[in-house]
């Protein structure tokens, strides 16, 4: 039984695919594991600013904790970024 590929997965440009989409994927997946730990991080400890310092912290706590799940965003949406690319999907999206 054959399986249908396209000419665009075969030979060279099959390999480059391939070693892209590997190559992509994780790196994706390591920037969304680092953007993670880090919003994570960044909420508790701007939780736990609040609760130490009641009303007085609560200004800079949620700041900080607004401010990490900022990023944490921003690497989502750039980890999709490199997952795309690698997958040689093409196309700017507009935000």
């Amino acid at each position: 039984m054959t399986i249908n590929t396209s000419s665009s997965d075969e030979g060279v440009t099959g390999a480059a695919k391939f070693v892209t989409s590997t190559v992509g994927n994780t790196v994706g997946g390591l920037a969304r594991t680092v953007g993670g730990i880090t919003g994570a991080a960044g909420r508790g400890i701007g939780d736990t600013i609040t609760g130490a310092t009641g009303s007085l912290g609560k200004p800079v706590g949620d700041g900080l904790a607004n401010a990490a799940s900022g990023v944490e965003g921003g690497t989502r949406k750039v980890a999709q970024g490199v997952e795309d690319a690698g997958a040689w999907k093409g196309g700017a999206k507009r935000f």
